[in-house]
């Protein structure tokens, strides 16, 4: 009986392990006001936080995720689009644990949490051996 209940546990955390990355999302937000809510992003992306600065003068902040090949890259925005005008420039920068992206730059227990998982899963099955 109690390899059954270690086997069930092992097996749900695996699965709480496996969850989709959880990131903080600000479609624009200029100096320190970025409203923010949460969102789950899709497979191959990371969070980031996009930082831009408009006419020499006007910080603008973005949040949210982003595909793994645009990280960690500035580029130009420009109005009109098609145009050489660049409005601002923004330069995204990404991270990978659960709401990394926060407005206070506090580092998470997302890792603590993952590699507490890994070792339990670890024993878990050791155990169960």
């Amino acid at each position: 009986m109690n390899k059954i209940v270690f086997s069930l546990f092992a097996v749900a955390l695996c699965l709480a392990v496996g969850q989709a990355l959880q990131c903080y999302e600000c479609t624009l937000g200029f100096g320190n006001m970025c409203i923010t809510t949460q969102k789950t992003c899709d497979a191959g992306t990371l969070c980031f936080t996009g930082v831009g600065m408009a006419a020499k003068f006007l910080e603008i902040k973005m949040k949210g995720c982003l595909e793994i090949t645009k990280c960690n890259q500035t580029e130009n925005v420009n109005f009109p689009a098609n145009s050489n005008t660049t409005l601002y420039k923004m330069t995204k920068t990404c991270c990978s644990t659960d709401l990394c992206n926060s407005a206070m730059g506090h580092p998470h227990l997302s890792a603590v949490s993952l590699t507490f998982a890994t070792i339990s899963s670890v024993l878990m099955v050791k155990f169960l051996m």
